[in-house]
């Protein structure tokens, strides 16, 4: 610890990654942001710099060298996320990971079991399970307001043309990874149920660039799937879709139903007098969840703190990974898949 505060490590220095970094550097009363890893040295430098001029390494393993670091947020590209966490947890450090959770379940499971044998918190970050409306949504699921939950439909679409990188299935496991594992997590947390079975369709409508070389990649994907306790699910996703940043749930009960999600910042909408109603999307979910992510962050340090379990765990992202890998196979094989 430094001063008394948790002392927090930022393993990535893209886009998401910031959003936690800023988070312990000025919005969290007991974390300070102490070094930052990133392989490219401008995106390490620049990013210590906006956090007060934090050291930075190129290389992630230096910062096991540190006995006052506590904590790292790891926040790379998925293929890293379990060769980072298990050497985290051998070097005794608690760790907050980003989605996807891993490439596989076997993963997962290591990192699982890494966290257990050394000591560590291994805490998931699906912000959205902090989210205010999701929060009074569960309470209002549970005070019975809209009788027995039959189905949660969730979706995410984002405005933005997928990396080169995530074109290769094998790579990214697909915007069923990339995009919807929030959705996943989002339809096991109102069902309190997993998946038993998943059927999924997808197809690559707006990525031209993709399809000579990668012609299994999909920018748009439509899944439904069948809880354990009886409860039904879909997901839709969707990349490059310009129009916006786009998260939305339903809870359908047997007596009433639940909407959640704001498609813009402000939430003003225009009427005209030729009838026409106009709303501005937001661009990023850099916006809509800013205070779910700093709800999160919050719950991270608590945790350590006070050392209870996190309120998202390993299991929670291995749940997600499983339901991705048996979306992606039902995709390939044109099939229901049974989990």
């Amino acid at each position: 610890m430094k001063n008394g505060k948790i002392s927090i490590a930022l393993v990535g220095a893209g886009r998401a990654r910031m959003i936690h970094a800023r988070n312990f550097a000025g919005s969290v009363p007991n974390a300070v942001m102490s070094a930052v890893a990133d392989p490219v040295e401008e995106a390490a430098a620049s990013a210590a710099a906006e956090l007060g001029g934090c050291r930075y390494v190129t290389d992630y393993k230096e910062l096991w060298k540190d006995d006052s670091l506590d904590a790292v947020v790891i926040a790379t590209p998925t293929k890293y996320h379990c060769k980072i966490t298990v050497d985290a947890a051998k070097a005794g450090k608690h760790v907050l990971c980003e989605k996807p959770m891993a490439m596989n379940v076997e993963e997962c499971e290591q990192m699982e079991q890494a966290a257990k044998e050394h000591g560590i918190k291994l805490q998931m970050a699906f912000m959205r399970r902090f989210d205010a409306g999701f929060l009074a949504a569960k309470e209002a699921i549970l005070a019975g307001s809209i009788g027995e939950v039959v189905m949660v439909r969730s979706n995410t679409r984002g405005p933005s043309i997928p990396k080169p990188w995530m074109y290769d299935i094998s790579k990214s496991n697909g915007p069923l990874a990339e995009v919807n594992s929030h959705d996943i997590d989002s339809l096991r947390f109102f069902t309190e149920s997993e998946f038993q079975s998943v059927h999924a369709i997808a197809g690559n409508y707006r990525c031209p660039d993709a399809k000579a070389e990668f012609p299994d990649f999909y920018d748009n994907v439509v899944m439904i799937g069948e809880m354990a306790n009886g409860m039904q699910g879909m997901i839709d996703g969707a990349q490059g879709v310009r129009y916006g940043y786009d998260a939305r749930t339903e809870i359908l009960g047997t007596h009433g139903c639940i909407y959640l999600g704001k498609k813009n910042e402000n939430e003003m909408v225009l009427a005209t007098s030729d009838m026409n109603q106009q709303i501005q999307y937001v661009n990023s979910w850099k916006y809509l969840f800013k205070d779910a992510y700093l709800a999160e962050d919050l719950a991270f340090v608590n945790c350590i703190l006070e050392n209870s379990e996190p309120k998202v765990t390993g299991f929670d992202g291995k749940m997600a990974v499983k339901v991705v890998d048996a979306g992606n196979r039902s995709i390939r094989e044109h099939c229901i898949v049974k989990l």
